[in-house]
């Protein structure tokens, strides 16, 4: 089990250095791994309030908003927090200096 983790770890972090992932990352990354839930919220929030200020807002949209922001945020929640271990990582490898 561990023999296929570890796997599977150097097979994902593979993939992620072909994207560019050890580049030093830019301030909105920066921003976004140390506010992870800050983001959530806000990204969350916006979309309700978008959507529910849309012309013919329906009775079910007031059940839809919350859980399409519940969904939006915590996507782009996890990805603050793949963010924040990336760079925990170009840290420990010594491709940046967290500046």
């Amino acid at each position: 089990m561990s023999e296929t983790r570890r796997r599977l770890g150097r097979a994902f972090w593979a993939v992620d250095r072909l994207l560019g992932g050890e580049r030093p990352p830019t301030r909105t990354q920066k921003f976004a791994a140390r506010h992870p839930l800050v983001l959530s919220l806000l990204t969350g929030a916006v979309w309700a309030v978008y959507f529910l200020v849309l012309p013919d807002v329906q009775p079910s949209d007031y059940v839809i908003a919350p859980f399409g922001s519940l969904l939006l945020g915590g996507i782009f929640g996890f990805t603050a927090l793949y963010e924040r271990r990336r760079q925990r990582r170009l840290r420990r490898l010594g491709l940046w200096n967290g500046s």
